[in-house]
């Protein structure tokens, strides 16, 4: 019978047992699951809010939350305390930064000895396979995925004469070519940009659309020869060339501001970017709708939560993971902070499906969130997925910036790469 998450009870003697060969205290001795837990979060996904809810359900609970840095500072830190430093009882592991932890599991506790040989049954195929070695051992369990939607100025498309509902634009912009058609259309209504960047808004969309990204799935690099890959910056490029996008990069001095005065009016708005549109421009309430990207939907981001192996308070840690990463768990969170879940019942719930915003003209985001983390089609990630991301992104933003020319961007990005990871 399949064990879920949140029906799992297991009592402190038998958690011990469970424990005895994977915590460094050993001797057989049970320690306090309620002991204070050290957590390694990375910043601007909420871990706050999340920390705050679990005490709120665990009055008990003590939880010394450090927001480390970003992604990569944070899977920087864990390399480092992994390689003989103290270690948290609990870490928030990005899904780009996740591939070489894999490849390390024994650093990690192996879940199943905690919730059960199907533990990872309860969540999205793909997000949970991430964080499966080739053995079976489970060395995290999926905290959110990073459904995609695209936000857009519903005001700013009704003075352009374009429609202003989500499932009618959705329906103009049903691919990239008609994408591209639609924001020129907007361009020469308004004279304005139509999205704000190619790097992220355009290439992270259509990259995380592809069945296979820079490895096969047998793991071997293929980035630079995969079809999939060059039509996905191809796109990119074409929508710069079309005239078409602000070249605000993401979190660039210009990003925030841009967002509130117009200055574009479609930005990329993976479930955890939303609060952030809220942040930036609150005077534009009621003004942004979200919709589907363009084809098939897909992901950006996600994370998953892991036991180090000489975690202190593993008891502990899994009394969080238990608690926060059920389904139940996980849509409440979504509610409050927008972080989407990766709990496939989570998913599929109407608390997730009904779900909207007033900021966002009450948009469907939940619906849109969960079709785009349905449709896609996944891919397998390596050890080099985050330094290949990075100079493929870099060098759109140098075609943005005028440092290199449409017909030499990809090349270019492809030098950059195979430097980044010393190929």
């Amino acid at each position: 019978m399949k064990r879920s998450l949140t029906a799992i009870v297991a009592t402190a003697a038998a958690l011990a047992v469970a424990l005895t060969g994977c915590s460094s205290g050993g001797g057989g001795t049970p320690k306090d699951p309620n002991a204070e837990v050290s957590f390694w979060s990375f910043t601007g996904i909420n871990a706050k809010d999340g920390v705050n809810e679990y005490v709120k359900k665990v009055p008990d609970a003590k939880v010394k939350l450090t927001e480390v840095g970003s992604t990569t500072e944070t899977a920087t830190a864990l390399t480092a305390a992994l390689a003989g430093g103290k270690v948290p009882d609990l870490v928030m592991i990005q899904n780009d930064d996740l591939p070489k932890f894999v490849e390390n599991s024994s650093n990690f506790l192996d879940l199943r000895t905690l919730g059960g040989d199907d533990i990872a049954d309860d969540y999205l195929g793909w997000a949970a396979d991430a964080a499966t070695a080739t053995d079976g051992s489970v060395i995290g369990i999926p905290t959110d995925v990073g459904g995609l939607g695209f936000a857009y100025r519903a005001d700013l498309f009704k003075q352009a004469g374009l429609p202003t509902e989500p499932d009618e634009v959705a329906a103009m912009w049903k691919d990239w070519p008609s994408f591209i058609a639609m924001g020129e259309k907007y361009t020469a209504a308004t004279g304005k940009p139509f999205v704000d960047n190619i790097e992220t808004s355009v290439f992270f969309s259509t990259v995380n659309q592809v069945s296979e990204k820079y490895y096969s799935p047998k793991g071997d690099l293929v980035y630079d020869t995969n079809p999939q890959v060059k039509e996905a910056f191809d796109v990119a490029v074409k929508t710069h060339d079309a005239g078409i996008s602000a070249g605000i990069a993401a979190w660039s001095s210009g990003w925030a501001p841009g967002r509130a005065n117009g200055a574009f009016a479609v930005t990329i708005a993976p479930s955890w970017i939303l609060s952030g549109i809220k942040t930036d421009a609150p005077d534009t309430a009621g003004k942004w709708r979200i919709a589907s990207v363009p084809g098939i939907g897909g992901n950006w981001g996600g994370s998953v939560i892991a036991i180090p192996a000489r975690a202190e308070h593993p008891e502990a840690a899994w009394q969080y993971i238990k608690t926060m990463m059920s389904a139940e768990g996980q849509a409440d969170h979504f509610a409050k902070s927008g972080t989407f879940p990766a709990a496939t019942s989570a998913v599929e719930s109407q608390a997730v499906l009904d779900y909207t915003d007033p900021f966002f003209g009450d948009s469907k985001i939940g619906k849109v969130m969960a079709t785009s983390v349905q449709k896609f089609p996944s891919f397998y990630n390596g050890p080099d997925t985050t330094p290949i991301n990075g100079a493929l992104l870099n060098t759109l933003v140098q075609l943005e910036a005028g440092g290199v020319t449409s017909d030499k961007a990809w090349t270019t990005a492809l030098d950059t790469a195979k430097q980044a990871i010393g190929g």
